[in-house]
């Protein structure tokens, strides 16, 4: 079976426009590939890059070359050279993300923040909150928290909305960056029950998890990405 994500020779370098033009290398020649059903963690130190490779899958950073095919809608899309219009399309569709931090339009209730990837793929309003107050109630956001913007809670709450925004999509790719950073114990076994879910389902996931226990409950392999560390 082709592999749902495919990394050939990637790399990315950031130019400091405000500071003459300096560039700072981050990645170079990263290849891996990520297949139905698996987890891959991102193993590193801060500063290694973890972050950029997830953010080059998404088609949030440009790469300076190389290739980042994700199968979509039967094809394969080359991430890294693909028309803006044409990874919005893959990001309505195929690859999910589940980010660090809470980004939400203000005022807006926290069930139709996690309810808003299933209405944009044609789910009826109604049951896509319906699974949106199911998915919250799984991750302890009490009920009579839901009609609330989520920018009034507390950091813990606002990352169990965000990995429900995250998870409530059946896309075939996930990416999972420090998911469970701000969670207590019984939040964190409830992303880990998620994500093996996710598995059992041919979701294709690569993470990044710093905490040991989590990332080896999770992950079906590591990659330690200072392989792919850039010159200077």
């Amino acid at each position: 079976m082709s592999p749902m994500i495919e990394i050939s020779d990637a790399a990315k370098t950031f130019t400091m426009h405000l500071q003459n033009g300096v560039r700072l290398p981050v990645v170079s020649n990263v290849s891996m590939q990520v297949n139905a059903g698996e987890c891959v963690v991102l193993a590193g130190p801060s500063g290694a890059g973890k972050s950029s490779i997830l953010k080059m899958i998404f088609g949030n950073y440009r790469c300076d070359h190389g290739r980042i095919a994700v199968r979509h809608d039967g094809a394969v899309v080359d991430v890294a050279s693909a028309q803006p219009r044409d990874i919005l399309r893959v990001r309505r569709q195929t690859i999910g993300y589940v980010s660090q931090f809470l980004r939400a339009v203000p005022r807006v209730a926290t069930l139709d923040v996690v309810a808003e990837p299933l209405i944009a793929n044609g789910i009826a309003r109604d049951e896509a909150r319906v699974r949106a107050g199911s998915l919250l109630r799984r991750l302890n956001i009490a009920e009579r928290l839901w009609s609330l913007p989520p920018s009034t809670f507390s950091g813990g709450e606002q990352q169990r909305v965000n990995i429900a925004r995250g998870f409530i999509s059946d896309m075939p790719i996930l990416l999972l960056d420090e998911p469970t950073a701000s969670l207590d114990g019984v939040n964190r076994k409830i992303v880990v029950d998620l994500i093996a879910e996710k598995k059992q389902r041919d979701v294709a996931m690569v993470a990044i998890v710093h905490d040991d226990d989590v990332r080896k409950l999770i992950a079906d392999r590591t990659i330690d990405v200072t392989s792919f560390a850039a010159a200077a």
